[in-house]
């Protein structure tokens, strides 16, 4: 690709976004015409990822108040849209930051929705900008990083969290590698993280999610970066389901696990992780696998036991003790100072 892309963005009435079911096999803009469109993306995981999620979420708030700017009910109207999208997916704590942002917005008139809307989407990316610098200092000429899901520019609005630090060690020419974690059941890091860093030409392989260990016992990693949904007060964290068995490997072999994530990324009414919600998502996930044939033709296939069902967390709580520290917009802080970046 050539053209710089924002992972979403909203003209008008509509909310753009790069249709991430489909990648890496076709590459494509989908368009959501009303607030109840970009609800089934944000349910369908056609834009995923902590950012863009919630600025989808702000995105959809802002089309709900243009919808009902002429409507006699327009306060309820708005407060029913909301509820709307906070109902779409409950771990991103994103998602309720934005949405909340751009209804107190809202509430003034949809022009100001629309506003806020914009503005949190340039806050979010700076933010992926500040959180490369600062997490670029962590990473040495010729390290091997290892990553989880995908918390890249297709993630966030543009850069990304975990993968923004890698970003600008390869722009300085680090001689960096990186090690990708399929992430099952979805692949994300198989087939999104791995497009993007070959987009940007940076060497990496894509490993099995239980091949981490190895890797790490063999002194084959320095470094892991992984991305947040949700991060509680004494600095518990949310992320893809996987995540917490990477934070206890790379504990065992005293190998540095930094999490990236916003301040927003923070619920700082959640006093630990077993305060957070867990999404389950549909069993299809585990059961099937979606590719392309010989062809190049995208097909769904089941590769498991057919009379067998399936149990799909799409998160697990990786807890403090197993962090080394959170790269965020305002610096570096280890996990017993989460909590007094409220105030910061």
């Amino acid at each position: 690709m050539k053209k710089h892309y924002r992972a979403i963005w909203m003209e008008e009435n509509s909310v753009f976004m790069i249709e991430q079911n489909l990648l890496p096999f076709e590459y494509k803009i989908f368009e959501a015409k009303t607030c109840a469109e970009t609800c089934v993306a944000i349910k369908t995981m056609l834009t995923r990822g902590a950012g863009s999620l919630g600025i989808a979420a702000g995105y959809a708030m802002a089309q709900a108040a243009l919808e009902f700017q002429n409507s006699q009910n327009y306060s309820k109207n708005i407060e029913k849209a909301l509820f709307d999208i906070e109902s779409t997916r409950p771990t991103a704590q994103n998602l309720f930051v934005v949405a909340k942002r751009v209804f107190n917005a809202a509430k003034i008139s949809p022009q100001n929705a629309l506003r806020e809307a914009q503005q949190a989407a340039d806050d979010d990316a700076f933010c992926s900008e500040k959180i490369a610098e600062f997490g670029n200092s962590l990473i040495r000429d010729n390290s091997k990083i290892a990553t989880h899901c995908n918390a890249g520019w297709l993630a966030f609005v543009d850069l990304g969290t975990a993968l923004a630090p890698i970003y600008l060690a390869n722009k300085e020419k680090k001689n960096i590698f990186v090690y990708v974690d399929e992430t099952r059941p979805r692949s994300q890091g198989a087939r999104l993280t791995a497009w993007e860093l070959s987009q940007e030409n940076i060497p990496h392989t894509i490993i099995p999610d239980n091949a981490t260990g190895y890797l790490m016992s063999t002194g084959k990693i320095d470094l892991m970066i992984v991305g947040a949904d949700r991060i509680a007060k004494n600095g518990d964290t949310a992320n893809k389901i996987g995540t917490l068995e990477k934070a206890v490997l790379a504990k065992t072999f005293n190998i540095p696990f930094y999490v990236a994530a916003p301040t927003s990324t923070i619920d700082f009414s959640c006093e630990t992780g077993r305060n957070i919600p867990i999404e389950e998502r549909s069993e299809d996930e585990v059961l099937y696998q979606t590719g392309t044939d010989e062809n190049g033709i995208l097909r769904k296939i089941r590769v498991a036991s057919p009379n067998s069902s399936a149990f799909n967390p799409a998160f697990d709580v990786t807890f403090a003790q197993f962090i080394t520290g959170f790269i965020t917009e305002k610096g570096i802080f280890p996990p017993s100072e989460i909590k007094n970046l409220e105030k910061f």
